[in-house]
């Protein structure tokens, strides 16, 4: 089946809808405002870049892949993001990890995590600041309320981002193995249940579920996904059997942070990911091997990001090592 540039991008975002719910019902109205205002520096930052290059502007601008870099950095981004930070991320991502390549269909990396991996290295205090689920939380802020702390980025008179933020349950579990103290000691916290992250464990099954849709309609192939979700676990499962103190287990990994939405929607990206089917294959092991021991020997404690850009980087290499052998009969 082929499929339009315009009509891949609009699958994608379909199929990020029941992430989208859930994740709105988990931390509010942020998503919502971070995608607006990203959408809007995406498309004019693209129409801008367009229009220095000499190239026609109505039909890229409408083709729909800003539009998907935008939401895609959104979903990673906190739900209090200031509006500057979205705005950063998605320029850079536009300009120079899309335009500066050539355009679409030219960036050997994936510019939503360029602009995510940007922005945390740059500004590691506001993309820290993430809400705790609304299960373990007693503010819930309005619309209004969302809107006027990412526009001013001030907080309600006798609030303050320590009482209202938390650490995910990655960084979590990451602080407390690098402080020497057991798994089953810090998931006695009311951050975690007996799946993962309390209130996080909704979020994989509904980006499995948009995954799935993309995997019916032929937009993307099960060989990243099952490659990036199959290493992880098992070598989750590996360490975990060794010493379950020290590593989490493979269902809090799986469950956990950004690694089915990075299976799905991230590692599939059509350009920046290797492209020949053994490529793929090794691919998709890279990125889930590296976001495994980065999480559990490196500082940050998602690591999707970085594994998804040092496989970008290897993707060229692999699909010329291993391209199908072409017969001389």
């Amino acid at each position: 089946m082929t499929h339009s540039v315009r009509g891949i991008m609009m699958q994608v975002l379909v199929a990020l809808v029941p992430a989208f719910g859930i994740w709105t019902w988990l931390f509010g109205w942020g998503l919502l405002v971070n995608i607006v205002i990203g959408c809007a520096a995406a498309l004019v930052t693209e129409a801008l870049m367009l229009k220095a290059r000499g190239r026609p502007v109505r039909e890229p601008l409408s083709d729909g892949s800003a539009v998907v870099t935008a939401v895609l950095l959104a979903f990673a981004l906190p739900p209090l993001a200031p509006w500057w930070l979205v705005v950063i991320g998605v320029v850079f991502a536009i300009v120079v990890a899309k335009h500066l390549y050539g355009g679409i269909g030219f960036n050997p990396f994936n510019p939503a995590m360029v602009g995510y991996v940007v922005l945390l290295i740059s500004f590691p205090v506001e993309m820290t600041r993430w809400l705790p689920p609304m299960m373990l939380s007693d503010w819930h802020p309005t619309f209004l309320e969302t809107l006027h702390i990412v526009l001013t980025g001030t907080l309600p008179p006798g609030t303050a981002w320590d009482a209202i933020t938390a650490a995910t349950p990655l960084d979590a579990v990451r602080t407390a193995v690098h402080s020497g103290i057991p798994i089953s000691e810090a998931r006695a916290s009311p951050l975690f249940n007996a799946a993962g992250g309390a209130g996080w464990v909704w979020l994989a099954p509904a980006f499995l579920l948009g995954g799935l849709w993309l995997l019916a309609r032929d937009i993307i192939q099960w060989t990243i996904p099952v490659a990036v979700l199959g290493s992880i676990t098992v070598l989750s499962a590996v360490a975990w059997g060794i010493d379950p103190e020290r590593f989490a287990s493979p269902v809090f990994h799986l469950l956990g942070g950004a690694t089915v939405y990075c299976a799905f929607f991230i590692a599939t990206d059509p350009v920046s990911a290797a492209t020949t089917p053994r490529g793929r294959v090794v691919y998709g092991i890279g990125i889930g091997v590296l976001v495994w021991v980065i999480r559990t020997f490196g500082g940050y404690p998602d690591a999707v990001a970085f594994a998804v850009l040092l496989m970008n980087m290897s993707a060229p290499a692999l699909d010329y090592f291993l391209r199908p052998r072409v017969s001389k009969r």
